[in-house]
């Protein structure tokens, strides 16, 4: 799939763990788990804006486009 979820390097570069990230974005430790594996269709943008919020980022170093001729 060219969409690549790069939430786990954000948490590490923030020194973050996906415990206290879903507790702070008030959801499960494994909605947040599905979203960093890229298990979920989708993500509200309710829930990007407290991923954004809460690891002072942008959609885009969350989200990233890697066509598949190029994986």
């Amino acid at each position: 799939m060219p969409i690549v979820i790069t939430l786990d390097r954000v948490l590490e570069q923030r020194k973050m763990t996906s415990t206290e990230l879903a507790s702070r974005i008030g959801t499960s430790t494994v909605n947040l788990s599905n979203i960093k594996t890229g298990k979920v269709r989708g993500v509200r943008f309710s829930t990007l804006e407290a991923l954004c919020r809460e690891l002072r980022c942008k959609p885009g170093d969350l989200i990233d486009y890697i066509p598949d001729d190029e994986e």
